[in-house]
């Protein structure tokens, strides 16, 4: 008896799993099913084409910064947006087929990054699925299925055609806010990335001093730098710290996290890696002249790998040294970082921030300081092979300058970056 007891309740736990199987496949099958884009018919493309950076979808707490082709997985367009985390439950992809012009519709996946700190507003990747037979050029956005879409902004759907690298480096700089007027920093910081490889830098440009305007014209007729329009504060209340203080605002740190975002997709078919970092950042290496045979070897030693992780190291411009005190630089506002080369030893039970050199088309999600969803493994670069130079406010204010590390990676560079930086200042008569 006790044996055949045994037999039935092993039976009926069978069958309570395979009906659970069937439920969850069928389950699964009609979700699928209802993100199928379907034909809207006696429909036309219509809408205006929205051509700003940030594009608010009225009555929706919802804002749209631009929309990828993403076929790594399935054949998507990923647009990369901002929502509250709470109110927006639904939204549609209207896509816009040529040549016959006819309409589809798709019921989007909200995707709200996790790494909010708190703010009711956070990066959100809005994804749905394609139509089969067609490429769509332009997609719109809508509560609902149904409706008159004819007054919606239309947005370019970017990435849909695969091309070959135009840059080996691209740096992503997010965000350029509070009148930003660190100019001499600012200059040599853009110096040592084109020394160290870098060809492209993008910077999401809420505002800055007239003067840092004049040089960013320098830079952009040079063709190193492409400004993104970063008028955020003009649809949210924006604080300009990375967690939520209750006072009010909407989202941190100017939105830095769908800048950085945006930034990986709109690069991730003209550059071979994306360099997430702040300008008064600088990744140092310590055994290779450059990033390319920095990023050569490590590829070399860590296959499968396609994020890297920098520690990032607090110089702080309070402690300076006497060399390098170059009387033409003390007119121009900012920081000189030749002269400080004083760097904090690590804290108890404090784990450095990193910032990042990524391969953009492994990764789905970043954060600041890690990415959130990638393809292949991430690794930490060892402190001998590189650092971050970070120089900014001290974080160990009552560190006596004894306690200090005397570091002078950075001079290894100076007669480059003084050359460069002349003939910068000399070109834009500051």
């Amino acid at each position: 008896m006790l044996c055949a007891g045994k037999k039935s309740y092993f039976a009926a736990a069978v069958c309570i799993i395979t009906v659970t199987c069937m439920l969850t496949v069928s389950y699964l099958g009609l979700q699928r099913l209802s993100y199928q884009p379907k034909v809207i018919q006696g429909r036309r493309c219509r809408g205006r084409i929205a051509h700003s950076t940030i594009t608010a979808l009225k009555g929706s707490k919802t804002f749209i910064i631009s929309p990828y082709f993403d076929d790594r997985e399935s054949k998507v367009t990923r647009l990369i947006g901002i929502v509250h985390h709470e109110d927006v439950k639904q939204l549609y992809c209207w896509f816009c087929c040529q040549p016959n012009g006819k309409i589809y519709v798709s019921k989007a996946k909200i995707d709200v990054h996790s790494d909010r700190f708190g703010f009711p507003y956070g990066a959100a990747d809005i994804v749905c699925l394609e139509p089969e037979n067609c490429d769509p050029t332009h997609v719109s956005i809508h509560q609902s299925p149904h409706g008159n879409t004819d007054q919606l902004p239309r947005f370019e759907i970017k990435n849909r055609k695969a091309e070959t690298f135009s840059v080996d480096f691209t740096v992503c700089i997010s965000t350029m806010f509070g009148n930003y007027n660190n100019v001499l920093q600012f200059i040599q910081s853009m110096e040592m990335y084109k020394i160290l490889g870098v060809q492209k830098v993008v910077i999401y440009k809420n505002n800055c001093s007239h003067l840092m305007e004049k040089v960013l014209k320098f830079y952009i007729e040079e063709g190193t730098v492409e400004i993104i329009p970063w008028p955020i504060n003009s649809h949210l209340r924006v604080s300009s710290e990375w967690h939520f203080t209750q006072d009010g605002t909407h989202i941190g740190y100017y939105g830095q996290i769908t800048a950085l975002n945006d930034c990986i997709y709109r690069n991730m078919e003209r550059s071979k890696f994306v360099v997430l970092n702040d300008a008064d950042e600088i990744i140092l290496p310590l055994k290779h002249p450059n990033w390319k045979a920095m990023m050569n070897s490590l590829q070399k030693q860590n296959p499968g790998t396609s994020v890297f992780l920098f520690e990032n190291h607090v110089f702080p411009e309070t402690v300076s040294s006497h060399m390098f005190n170059i009387s033409s630089w003390n007119t121009v506002p900012g920081v000189n970082i030749l002269q400080h080369v004083y760097r904090e030893p690590d804290r108890k039970n404090v784990i450095n921030p990193t910032k990042m050199i990524v391969d953009p088309r492994k990764v789905i999600q970043t954060s600041v300081h890690s990415v959130l969803r990638a393809y292949g493994k991430s690794v930490n670069v060892p402190m001998d092979v590189a650092l971050i130079y970070h120089c900014r406010k001290a974080l160990q204010e009552d560190l006596p300058r004894e306690s200090l590390i005397r570091d002078t990676t950075l001079w290894r560079y100076n007669s480059s970056l003084i050359k460069n930086v002349n003939k910068v200042l000399s070109q834009t008569m500051l």
